[in-house]
């Protein structure tokens, strides 16, 4: 289970969330300075939730029509804007300026 202090300790990090299976956020975290609000954040909830489910709908089906594996169950999801990535997995979610994103390095923390 990843830890909102921990998150906001990773390079960069400008706010850390967690959130219900629904997209209600719980709880956050945002860095001094940030442009980040916690309806921001909210919002990004409700489209990560929405993002995985449809994600995992792809996956599956992807997996059943083609006989592939390895794309399901799915892990995480990112969103690239402009200035800023939200990654998120089905629990917890981090903000990161672009010029920043290590994917692999945040999964793994998302995940931990």
């Amino acid at each position: 289970m990843a830890d909102l202090s921990a998150l906001m300790q990773l390079d960069a990090v400008q706010g850390a969330f967690r959130f219900t299976p629904q997209g209600e956020l719980l709880e956050h975290r945002i860095s001094a300075g940030s442009k980040l609000n916690a309806t921001v954040l909210d919002l990004l909830c409700h489209v990560g939730v929405a993002n995985m489910a449809i994600a995992t709908m792809q996956a599956r089906g992807w997996e059943q029509l083609t006989g592939m594996q390895g794309f399901y169950p799915v892990r995480g999801f990112a969103l690239v804007g402009f200035e800023w990535t939200a990654l998120l997995t089905h629990e917890y979610g981090v903000v990161v300026p672009n010029a920043h994103v290590d994917y692999e390095r945040i999964y793994s923390a998302l995940n931990g």
